[in-house]
């Protein structure tokens, strides 16, 4: 009973229909892995746990080197860590990186062609020490420079930017450190239209106001040699004055005995360094910088002033400003005519 059954149970499969899908199964992928397997747990060949967590100043190296990252976003963020780093500092107590490793790393980003990352290296630049950026005022200054000259417009008025700051900050450093002053004069003429000398006699300077964007350009530019000239010119409030009365008798010209303020304070003489010429020459004198402004400068400045106030608003309003400077810093020179 048992094998008829069983043998009639084969037989009616014999006669089943077998039910077909409509449409054929996608194949797989060459590259298909099968992820249907499951596992109670992963192990990890390399893994590394330590109960002390980096220190910052490893954090700020590690950020330092990621200046060079190829994404604009993880050099403003790099920028943004060492400038928190550093504002949190504590009074009197040593930067998370010396200030001669961070401005070297940090300097070149004046010319990045991201805005976000200048915005953030200026801010960067600002929570520095001062005394710190008065000591590489000359390394800043040349990226600066480079700035001023770029072909991009935001980075030029970018540049001036930093220029102003520096000035405000280190202004006695940045006219008087080698190639300060001279090439900085060049530089802004150069900008300004102002160099051209043919055959001794200074031509005419190109025209103002030619467009609204170029307008607003050549008024910072303006704008910041005012402030250049002022800091190179224009004898400080703050310097003493070897009078003969008050608290200096018998005493005269007290600052020429005291002890420099600067890290090299020989540096003028360059005993060790390679020749110079004039431009790459150090003005520590204001009497210095008056006599090369004269002989190298005077001429084109006042053709260009002007010019630019015969063209009126801001243009005229900056050149009138510079006038004014001119005039309060060569007023003195012996016995020059100043700018009328």
């Amino acid at each position: 009973m048992g094998s008829s059954a069983k043998r009639k149970k084969e037989k009616k499969q014999d006669f089943q229909k077998t039910k077909l899908k409509v449409g054929k199964t996608k194949p797989k992928a060459a590259n298909f892995t099968d992820t249907s397997f499951k596992a109670k747990s992963i192990v990890l060949t390399q893994q590394s746990i330590s109960a002390n967590a980096p220190t910052v100043a490893a954090q700020c190296a590690h950020h330092l080197g990621l200046l060079t990252h190829k994404s604009d976003n993880q050099r403003r963020d790099s920028l943004s860590y060492l400038t928190t780093a550093i504002a949190t500092n504590l009074p009197g107590t040593p930067l998370p990186q010396p200030a001669s490793v961070i401005i070297p790393a940090v300097q070149r980003l004046i010319l990045d062609g991201t805005n976000s990352v200048r915005q953030q290296l200026l801010k960067l630049l600002q929570v520095l020490p001062k005394a710190d950026i008065a000591g590489h005022s000359d390394q800043l200054l040349l990226h600066t420079r480079a700035g001023m000259t770029h072909l991009s417009t935001d980075i030029r008025i970018f540049a001036l930017d930093v220029l102003e700051w520096l000035l405000s900050i280190a202004g006695d450093e940045v006219v008087s450190c080698a190639g300060g002053w001279v090439k900085m004069l060049k530089c802004f003429l150069g900008l300004l239209g102002w160099q051209s000398e043919v055959v001794g006699k200074w031509s005419a300077p190109k025209s103002f106001g030619k467009s609204g964007g170029d307008a607003k350009v050549q008024v910072k530019q303006m704008n910041a040699l005012s402030s250049f000239l002022r800091a190179g010119l224009v004898p400080s409030q703050t310097t003493p004055q070897g009078s003969s009365g008050g608290q200096s008798f018998p005493l005269w010209q007290i600052e020429h005995h005291k002890l420099s303020d600067r890290s090299n304070a020989f540096a003028h003489l360059n005993l060790f360094g390679s020749a110079r010429d004039e431009e790459a020459e150090m003005y520590e004198d204001r009497e210095d910088r008056q006599r090369v402004f004269h002989d190298r400068a005077k001429a084109a400045v006042t053709v260009g002033l002007d010019i630019a106030t015969k063209g009126g608003g801001e243009l005229g309003r900056a050149a009138a400003q510079m006038r004014k400077v001119v005039r309060e810093g060569m007023s003195d020179y012996h016995g020059e005519e100043t700018i009328a």
